[in-house]
């Protein structure tokens, strides 16, 4: 393969690779089922003749968006034209997409099954993404180490955020889950919750 990427996390039944791509360094994730060797592709961020080589290497068979700001879609339209589907949720932020996101649905990618969550606040149509039976919960620009998401744009909302992140974040997964977000590094439930209180008095 002649993409790098980094297996950020493994156990029997999945692997995680991660890249960055793009000028304001997105993570884009792959989640693989190793009994199967299927996989789907987290935001299809930037950079899609790397992205599209790690598809054909990976067997992404789709992709998933954790929002629609430009910074994560950016090779949504290459991704689709290689005959990739592209779900998304923030349906009126992309060019173009081939279904849309429910709430606590899920996602079968070979054996794995993979739990969405709206996590609205950053923008209207935010969704984490979480790897049943494992520790793996991908936060897209919901939950970062030290915090919430930037909600200074347009339609974000920062009481909304806090409310998806302490009603659906934290009381749902437990304090060992680990966090991986849009850009930079993870962190865990554990690391995070504590703050809750710290963040809403700051107020970002």
């Amino acid at each position: 393969m002649a993409v790098a990427t980094k297996v950020d996390y493994e156990d029997a039944a999945v692997e995680v690779h991660r890249l960055v791509v793009g000028p304001v360094d997105n993570n884009v994730y792959v989640i693989r089922c190793r009994a199967t060797g299927a996989s789907l592709l987290i935001d299809a961020a930037n950079e899609h003749e790397k992205l599209l080589e790690v598809c054909r290497a990976l067997d992404v068979r789709r992709v998933v968006e954790t929002h629609g700001h430009w910074d994560h879609i950016q090779a949504v339209e290459a991704v689709r034209a290689a005959g990739i589907d592209v779900a998304v949720t923030d349906a009126d932020m992309l060019p173009s997409y081939d279904q849309l996101l429910e709430d606590r649905s899920v996602l079968t990618v070979g054996r794995l099954r993979i739990s969405t969550i709206a996590t609205p606040g950053h923008t209207p149509g935010s969704m984490c993404f979480a790897v049943e039976g494992t520790p793996l919960l991908f936060t897209g620009d919901t939950l970062f180490p030290g915090g919430p998401g930037n909600t200074s744009f347009e339609n974000a909302d920062f009481d909304t955020i806090i409310e998806s992140i302490d009603g659906r974040i934290f009381t749902e997964f437990g304090p060992d889950t680990l966090v991986l977000p849009g850009h930079g590094a993870g962190t865990t439930i554990g690391a995070e919750s504590p703050h809750l209180d710290e963040w809403v008095s700051r107020g970002w």
